[in-house]
């Protein structure tokens, strides 16, 4: 009795085709991010090896892109809400192919931070808006539980997709081709996004603050600056300098967005225990996972000796965990309970984490696959649970801004966890001790140990691979024994704080 020709109706039949082809555009743009993330870590012994930089610089590479999408996240969802997400998304979108080119061809290590920042400037628009249109699209309860774990599923796809097209190209292209692959996806995400897309705003939105958009910036990336570079160069006067400014200007966004009538961020979301418990779960589990991300490529292919494409495949496990998990842990969390699927899944991942502290030179595949699955899982339960309990806790007209919560947490646990575990296994490693003849650049880096014994005499350089070779790996030991302390942790305090917390039922 409805007919297609009358679009304002609600009917099941009419609007659902219309909501998951959408979704398919929005997975898209999580594709684009989470291959982009994990392309890096691959590429990063070719980066050390080609532009030369050091140890400092290495981390820099790796985590500017956090620092400043951090910053920028809570902003970018709030101006979503305001001009449209759907045009935040694909302006977004566009500009990320874009500046994907400038990361390719980066020449210097400046030039290459440079360009992981300004790449999240243009990140920092796509994460809330995808997760702000998907709780637009889907009002049925259930079948936002299932959206929301096609989306964290597709992220985990990205990890395995971006692995092992990166290693494919890594072994026929030089490193800059792995950042290219960016520039088809986000071609089609724009040219099906426009016809496919609904627009959604918040319809009474109130004026853009940009005193609170340099608030947050500068407070985002004063402490999270600060903190790495007290783990890496101790409490200094200029680090303590950066955390008061940092921590003052944070200080000044809170105390704004509780006085404005209409602000970037609601503050009082996180007088909501389930609210805050969930985004706490997500700062934590990414920032004790986050050092096992970044290090796992360089371990594979610097001290077992993998191929690229080889280390992208030996990854895959923990995709398909996590898209297996994903895609069941609304129904598990509505069979069982949200604080169990979360506490059960952070734990699994500490114990996984735990395992990998034995990690050898030589331990076989099957080892490290087991664990890399168990953290898949671990992390698929416990990360769509989170963003569905985050995305029902609000209006939908403040869907951007609470998505950009979520996102704010996960980004911040990775600049965190590169920064503090990152600086763990720098620490570590830089204690060698080299046969006679080592230059002080070995010293800076695993890849550039492996560079400087390409060009010694074959007993010298066997000598200094050893050497480095089983520093990085105390390194490594000590940072994931870190990461399991941490989700551990997780999972006791994630129990308690998302007590009496449900997934919402169709009505």
């Amino acid at each position: 009795m409805t007919s297609t020709l009358q679009p304002a109706a609600t009917t099941e039949a009419v609007t659902r085709p219309g909501r998951w082809l959408a979704l398919s555009v929005l997975v898209l743009a999580v594709l684009l991010v989470a291959v982009d993330a994990t392309v890096l870590g691959l590429a990063t012994p070719y980066i050390s090896e080609d532009l030369g930089p050091s140890g400092t610089q290495l981390l820099w590479i790796g985590d500017v892109y956090s620092f400043v999408i951090a910053g920028l996240l809570v902003s970018m969802g709030s101006l979503g809400d305001r001009i449209g997400r759907k045009r935040i998304l694909l302006g977004g979108a566009t500009a990320f192919g874009a500046i994907s080119v400038l990361n390719a061809y980066a020449s210097t290590p400046e030039l290459m931070i440079l360009a992981r920042a300004l790449l999240g400037v243009a990140g920092a628009t796509l994460m809330p808006a995808t997760l702000a249109l998907i709780r637009n699209l889907f009002h049925d309860p259930r079948e936002r539980s299932l959206a929301v774990g096609i989306w964290g599923a597709t992220a985990s796809a990205g990890t395995a997709v971006g692995p092992i097209t990166g290693g494919f190209l890594l072994e026929h292209f030089w490193w800059g081709s792995v950042f290219l692959i960016n520039l088809p996806v986000m071609a089609v995400l724009v040219l099906v996004g426009i016809r496919t897309l609904p627009e959604s705003r918040n319809p009474n939105p109130g004026p853009w603050d940009l005193i609170s958009v340099v608030l947050s910036l500068v407070g985002m990336i004063g402490v999270v600056y600060a903190v790495k570079e007290a783990a890496t160069h101790g409490f200094t006067w200029p680090v303590l300098g950066t955390a008061l400014l940092g921590a003052t200007a944070l200080y000044g966004f809170v105390h704004r967005q509780l006085t404005m009538p209409a602000p970037l961020l609601d503050m009082r979301l996180f007088r909501r225990r389930g609210f805050s418990g969930a985004v706490l779960a997500d700062l934590l589990t990414v920032l004790g996972m986050s050092g096992l991300v970044f290090f796992l490529s360089q371990y594979l292919q610097l001290v077992q000796g993998r191929r690229p494409f080889e280390a992208g495949l030996a990854e895959l496990p923990a995709a398909v965990g996590a898209v297996a998990a994903g895609l069941i842990a609304g129904r598990a969390a509505r069979r069982f309970s949200v604080r169990a699927v979360v506490s059960g899944g952070l734990a699994a991942v500490g114990l996984a984490l735990a395992a990998l502290t034995a990690l050898g030179r030589s331990t076989g595949y099957p080892v490290l696959g087991v664990a890399l699955l168990v953290v898949g899982i671990g992390a698929g339960f416990s990360f769509t649970v989170t963003a569905d309990v985050i995305l029902s806790s609000v209006p939908k007209e403040e869907a951007g801004a609470a998505s950009a919560v979520s996102e704010t947490a996960y980004e911040l646990g990775a600049a965190l966890g590169i920064a503090l575990l990152g600086s763990i296994v720098t620490g570590a490693y830089r204690d060698f001790t080299g046969p006679a003849g080592t230059p002080d650049q070995a010293h800076e880096s695993l890849g550039a140990a492996v560079e400087a014994a390409s060009k010694m005499p074959p007993h010298t350089a066997e000598a200094l691979l050893n050497a480095s070779r089983d520093s990085f790996l105390q390194g490594l030991h000590l940072a994931s024994g870190a990461g399991a302390v941490v989700l551990l942790g997780t999972a006791v305090v994630a129990w308690f704080l998302l007590k009496g917390q449900h997934l919402e039922s169709a009505g």
